[in-house]
């Protein structure tokens, strides 16, 4: 699978959020670093198709994404940052009214919104309202809705954010597991969790494309003159070098 963006160019007004990028995202997981400011929320935003394009072309399998429509939403799945939404909601109301708002319907939708409880380990917890759960499991319940559809493309926005390390393990780990016939890309400011399951890495930075490779390529490239204290180089090094501001 590809979905590839081309010179793509977003602009607000007098500021240039994304300026010419260009990057192909192959299955697998793509980590998607750089500063506040970056470009990622644009790029991700212009992915979903919830902002629109000044310039360029964004194509899945050769396709442009705008001309495929509903087509190319069906194969989408998205994971936004925010948790603060449908607090009153059982889990399962909550996931059967994201699967019909994503068009399924029927004994489709109750099947796909049980194996998706289920994958995320809150079936037995479904009953319970959403507002009432840890920020772990918030955070598996806007996984869940993501993964309705089966989708081919799956978008994370700071999934691991806010939680304790055991929950962030967990749903690390979860997340390498889905990527296995999937294009995954994950935003995240915690760069342990992208060196830890990422199969390439893209830097951006103030809109551009700085590197794409993989994390020990990345490390690899640090210059000598890069000299980290008592640690071995990381990931984090590669950001503080390459990214820092």
């Amino acid at each position: 699978m590809e979905l590839k963006l081309e010179n793509v160019v977003k602009r607000y007004g007098s500021f240039t959020a994304l300026d010419g990028l260009t990057v192909t995202f192959d299955t697998g997981i793509c980590g998607i670093l750089g500063a506040n400011g970056a470009g990622k929320s644009t790029m991700m935003n212009l992915i979903t198709d919830n902002i629109k394009r000044d310039g360029g072309s964004i194509t899945f399998e050769g396709r442009d994404i705008l001309e495929m429509g509903n087509e190319f939403r069906a194969v989408l799945g998205y994971m936004p940052q925010q948790q603060g939404i449908y607090d009153r909601m059982t889990a399962l109301s909550f996931v059967t009214y994201m699967g019909r708002l994503k068009g399924l319907k029927g004994r489709l939708l109750r099947e796909q919104t049980e194996q998706v409880l289920r994958l995320t380990n809150l079936w037995d917890v479904k009953h319970k309202a959403v507002g009432q759960f840890s920020g772990g499991m918030k955070q598996r319940a806007l996984l869940a809705q993501a993964l309705l559809g089966d989708p081919k493309v799956l978008i994370l926005d700071e999934p691991t954010a806010g939680l304790d390390p055991r929950e962030r393990v967990r749903i690390r780990n979860f997340i390498s597991e889905l990527s296995k016939d999937r294009i995954v890309l994950l935003a995240t400011h915690i760069v342990s969790d992208i060196e830890s399951i990422a199969d390439k890495v893209i830097l951006m930075k103030r809109g551009k494309l700085i590197n794409t490779a993989t994390p020990a390529e990345l490390i690899a490239s640090l210059p000598e003159s890069w000299t980290p204290v008592a640690h071995y180089p990381s990931l984090e090094d590669v950001y503080l070098c390459f990214l820092g501001e």
